[in-house]
């Protein structure tokens, strides 16, 4: 909600058919390089002990694009040699931009990353985990959301990862609400929904465009949509973050409405849009509602209405 605030059965090792794209992204070089570019590079760095392939690439049958990422888990002797140095990411090629985790406690022990986006349009995410964190989820009963997500093992010189269990390929699929979280996320869109015509009424299109994009569209209207999705699964799909995979999970009438809810800059669109965010909304919260028993707040919403709509007249 927006408030306002001052400033052992394992995978096994794996060697596969990979990607790497030149600069323009339009022509895919197949080539079966990049894991196995990982391994040779592993093989020349004592320090590096095991590494995991996670999130899509490390999941069987996902779809995957010129432009998927690689996300990487390096276990390390020591991150730290890693972390002060950005020197050993040109291993991979000339590097574009960098993000860099700051160290971070885990497991009574610190961790890192790096998000790196190299010119030749690789991109990965660099986990750096120490040894200790590797020893202790391999002797946990429950693998952590990142690895549960799906994982493969392509390297453990030390037998690390020995203990691993399977991945359920389950973690991030989000689980029916209960009356109260699906109540209270209606409230939430009007709160959000109240920012967003204060600021439309000032003339205020940051604001407006910031609440009505980060707020009241990511934390209210995508996750109503994506319980609307998921009643059609069988709660058994991933969303994908932002919304991300909603264009082809949503019927084409709730995807057209969806459409609906963006604009530019003239005011008058943008009231539009939030008119039409709200009726989206109330559509999706009312199937969601049938379907899992749950009466929409008819009586709210008709309030929340009226007073945006004073709020545009005034």
């Amino acid at each position: 909600m927006y408030h306002e605030t001052k400033p052992s059965k394992k995978p096994g090792v794996v060697l596969a058919a990979v990607f790497i794209y030149n600069l323009s992204m339009t022509t895919p070089i197949e080539q079966p390089r990049m894991i196995a570019w990982l391994l040779r590079w592993a093989a020349e760095n004592e320090i590096v002990r095991a590494i995991l392939l996670t999130s899509t690439r490390a999941i069987p049958g996902a779809k995957v694009d010129p432009y998927s990422d690689y996300d990487v888990i390096l276990v390390l002797q020591d991150i730290r040699p890693y972390f002060e140095s950005r020197a050993w990411l040109a291993d991979f090629g000339p590097v574009l931009a960098v993000y860099q985790d700051p160290l971070e406690p885990e497991l009574g022990v610190l961790r890192s990353g790096y998000v790196v986006q190299y010119e030749d349009g690789l991109k990965i995410d660099f986990t750096l985990w120490p040894v200790e964190i590797m020893l202790a989820v391999a002797a946990s009963s429950k693998l952590p959301l990142e690895l549960d997500a799906g994982y493969q093992v392509l390297l453990d010189k030390d037998t690390l990862c020995d203990g691993l269990p399977m991945p359920t390929y389950t973690a991030y699929i989000p689980k029916p609400p209960d009356e109260t979280a699906y109540l209270t996320t209606v409230e939430l869109l009007f709160l959000n929904a109240a920012y967003v015509a204060k600021y439309l009424r000032r003339d205020d299109l940051t604001g407006a465009k910031h609440v009505m994009d980060y707020y009241l569209r990511q934390e209210d209207l995508i996750p109503m949509l994506e319980w609307r999705v998921q009643v059609d699964h069988g709660w058994r799909v991933k969303p994908g973050p932002y919304g991300r995979n909603l264009k082809q999970r949503l019927t084409s009438d709730l995807w057209e409405a969806y459409e609906l809810t963006y604009s530019g800059h003239a005011a008058e669109d943008n009231w539009r849009a939030l008119w039409n965010a709200i009726e989206l909304f109330r559509l999706a919260a009312r199937e969601v509602g049938d379907r899992l028993g749950f009466q929409y707040p008819e009586e709210l919403h008709q309030r929340g209405c009226a007073y945006l709509k004073r709020v545009q007249e005034s």
